[in-house]
């Protein structure tokens, strides 16, 4: 008869609801602030088209909190049932932000039901505006609780384990952990970026077939504008993310970058792939490169996987994830440049049709940028509290 592990499937099953839950959770952060920019510059310009942006932004967002709101409690009911040895060690020391997440999104959940009951109850825009304040606010607060806990299992502390119990808890230390500052950061931009470049990916799509509204117009140019904004934050955050593995998770640094002996002046490694013998092959290398992402300095020595016993490496296949989530990322940070610049210089191909379809691609993308991180992330960890991946 065939046996089944547990941990495993428990394990596929977790992972399979946040890799769904994250695309939800990703926007349900950055959408409030998007509408909120929109809805701003709509009473600044006194200009009708970007209240209607707002308006419709915030309808079409109320779909996706719903969706989740279920996919989120799936993932509770999954951290209680699949993982109770998890929740009764971490919950002693880590369960003070995982309440303030759901009171961080009581609070957005609240305002948001009145700010879209209070549409046309407000002749002032701007009281009707201060309504979505709350909303930004929890949806960020909401991101910033539960990347903590997640924070938290990658760098543990607040607590001593004595004979298998935890003592000396300190919630506080436990939540403002060494991973917390570059987790938070990295997750917010991420939000905000993709999120501007699903709203502009919906509006390039319209005017690619042929709807050629100043309305649309108006909505890519603001979501570009905002997506290179926070693209180019993810870039300098992700500089620091970089820096950070470099010091708690070595690791997973090297595993990234399939960087496998010691080393300085370490080269960056991009895409390729491992022959019989182990070997890189057809690699992308830019020197010094990785020792300037680990240390900022182009001669500094980085940690190879020969540096770490073999049952605590993680698995290769995290550096085509990492790989995948630069490239969209530096790609969108490029296209997102080339279009203002265009707009700028008022060049012929932003009336392109093929210019459209690639700003049509920039959405999904993003979205794939998201998922590849989350998997690079959870995949990638070897140490601390792991649940999950």
């Amino acid at each position: 008869m065939m046996e089944y592990d547990p941990v495993f499937f428990s394990r596929t099953l977790t992972g399979l609801t946040l890799a769904f839950h994250i695309l939800y959770a990703t926007i349900g952060v950055g959408i409030p602030l998007m509408i909120a920019i929109a809805q701003w510059i709509g009473i600044k310009k006194n200009d009708e088209h970007y209240i209607l942006l707002a308006r419709r932004w915030t309808r079409g967002f109320v779909i996706t909190v719903a969706v989740g709101v279920v996919t989120g409690t799936a993932i509770g009911l999954q951290l209680s049932l699949l993982w109770p040895n998890f929740m009764e060690l971490a919950g002693h020391v880590i369960s003070l932000p995982l309440f303030l997440e759901t009171f961080a999104f009581f609070f957005e959940a609240i305002f948001l039901g009145i700010y879209l009951y209070t549409w046309d109850r407000f002749e002032n825009q701007k009281k009707h505006m201060l309504l979505l304040i709350p909303v930004a606010i929890g949806a960020s607060f909401s991101a910033f609780f539960i990347t903590m806990v997640n924070a938290f299992m990658n760098t543990p502390q607040g607590f001593d384990l004595v004979n298998g119990a935890l003592v000396n808890v300190d919630p506080i230390a436990a939540m403002f952990n060494p991973a917390t500052p570059t987790k938070v950061a990295h997750v917010l931009t991420t939000a905000y970026m993709t999120s501007a470049f699903v709203l502009a990916s919906i509006a390039a799509f319209h005017l690619f077939k042929g709807r050629d509204h100043i309305y649309h117009k108006k909505s890519l140019y603001l979501m570009m504008k905002v997506g290179l904004i926070f693209s180019i934050a993810t870039v300098i955050v992700g500089d620091f993310s970089g820096k950070f593995l470099a010091e708690y998770q070595p690791e997973k640094l090297a595993a990234a970058e399939w960087h496998f002996e010691t080393e300085e002046g370490a080269p960056l490694m991009m895409f390729g792939w491992l022959d019989e013998n182990g070997e890189v092959q057809g690699a992308i290398k830019i020197p010094y490169a990785l020792s300037i992402l680990a240390h900022s300095d182009p001669f500094a020595e980085v940690k190879g996987l020969n540096e770490f016993p073999e049952d605590e490496l993680p698995p290769l296949i995290v550096h085509y994830f990492f790989d995948l989530m630069v490239t969209i990322g530096m790609w969108l940070t490029f296209i997102s440049a080339f279009y203002w610049l265009a707009v700028k210089r008022k060049w012929k191909v932003i009336k392109n049709k093929l210019f459209n379809f690639i700003l049509v691609l920039s959405g999904p993308l993003a979205f794939i940028a998201i998922e590849m991180g989350w998997f690079y992330a959870e995949f990638g960890r070897q140490h601390g509290f792991s649940v999950g991946l």
